[in-house]
């Protein structure tokens, strides 16, 4: 069976900066080719450049000004419907399931490695597992 986080790109939005070069680090050790994105607006850029490269994204969010990470997610999907995502809040776990794009996994701040590496890998897997349907977890 092949590990399903090789060989992944990735689309990562995230406005803190440490935060976000801790995180490339830890995606690229475990295999993903990471394109990384300061705000919506980049991560939106990066989507409509060409989304289907992308198949995963993990997403802060708040992004400062612009663009949530609720709403970078839902134009993902809308470029590719069953892309996979994960969002990362400090402070909106509540507003989740009202946000949140269907078969999503929400990961509070702060979060250990193992937990991003764990949802990334469930979601990938349901995604290339047929019979499998995504549904929003909670």
């Amino acid at each position: 069976m092949t590990d399903p986080l090789a060989a992944q790109s990735l689309l990562f939005v995230e406005d803190q900066p440490l935060l976000r070069m801790e995180t490339e680090y830890l995606l690229s050790e475990q295999g993903f080719e990471v394109i990384s994105a300061s705000n919506g607006i980049e991560g939106l850029a990066e989507l409509e450049r060409d989304a289907t490269r992308f198949r995963i994204l993990v997403t802060d969010v708040q992004l400062g000004d612009g663009p949530t990470g609720w709403e970078v997610a839902r134009r993902a999907r809308g470029l590719v419907p069953a892309m996979p995502v994960v969002y990362i809040t400090g402070d909106n776990t509540d507003e989740w399931a009202a946000n949140g794009v269907p078969g999503s996994v929400l990961i509070s701040k702060p979060f250990v490695a193992a937990q991003l590496i764990t949802a990334i890998a469930t979601l990938l897997n349901q995604a290339t597992t047929p019979g499998i349907v995504l549904t929003h977890s909670a």
